[in-house]
């Protein structure tokens, strides 16, 4: 990989970080956005830059439509292209179904679904063959274990269709879309040792947490060369979780 560049959105914590530190191992130049917290995504692009890799924090809000796409063209200003976009960032919105208003929605899916739609379309003008497009889902995509996930579920479920679509509309230029669905991973959102972990675990079939550094190899895996005929696939890092 090396030589590529790889954009990582929300890519100053947790899975993006861990995919963006990952994509670096592999060799490539990685930029990161992030939108408030500037000192933890300084902190990946030091990590990176001490892989031997160019690396460039971007300061973009995924639900801020010119940002989303603005991002995309920063990388490529900077670090002279782009090869691969990993679609991380995202916010969580749970709650029961009548009190989510209507600022919820608009939030919810301006960043999980429109940020995601407008930065792949920005990417894609800008890839070439071997081009790669990954889309960061989640496991309550394909099962809602309980209540209180409506809002949440039906945004990363729209992903489902918004990558086969783009399998379809640029496999004829050789660039590939993929979607991948972690489960309850360990992150500082979301840690293994919080309040509602124990149910989260018992949901999978191991039992236990995920680790964004088993997110990010399967990443990994789909932005590699190894993976060029592999394109409008789901891949669920999840434990289990919709056995």
């Amino acid at each position: 990989m090396n030589g590529t560049v790889a954009l990582v959105t929300g890519g100053s914590r947790g899975i993006g970080a861990a995919t963006a530190l990952r994509l670096a191992e592999d060799g490539m130049d990685v930029a990161v956005t992030y939108v408030r917290d500037a000192e933890a995504a300084a902190a990946v692009v030091g990590r990176i830059e001490a892989l031997g890799r160019r690396a460039l924090a971007v300061r973009a809000d995924a639900g801020d439509a010119a940002r989303a796409a603005g991002a995309v063209e920063e990388t490529v200003r900077h670090l002279g292209r782009i090869d691969v976009l990993v679609n991380n960032a995202g916010v969580g919105v749970l709650g029961p179904l009548d009190t989510l208003g209507v600022a919820e929605v608009d939030r919810l899916l301006a960043v999980n679904v429109r940020g995601v739609f407008l930065a792949s379309q920005a990417a894609a003008a800008r890839m070439g063959t071997g081009g790669r497009i990954i889309t960061i889902g989640s496991c309550m995509a394909q099962r809602v274990p309980g209540p209180g996930g409506t809002l949440y579920a039906m945004g990363k479920a729209a992903l489902i269709g918004l990558n086969k679509a783009l399998a379809r509309e640029l496999g004829g230029r050789g660039i590939t879309a993929n979607l991948v669905h972690p489960g309850p991973v360990d992150t500082d959102m979301n840690p293994a040792d919080g309040p509602y972990a124990g149910p989260q675990a018992a949901m999978t079939a191991l039992g236990r947490f995920g680790t964004a550094r088993e997110v990010a190899a399967t990443v990994s895996f789909l932005a590699g060369g190894d993976a060029g005929y592999v394109t409008g696939a789901e891949f669920s890092v999840d434990g289990g979780h919709a056995a």
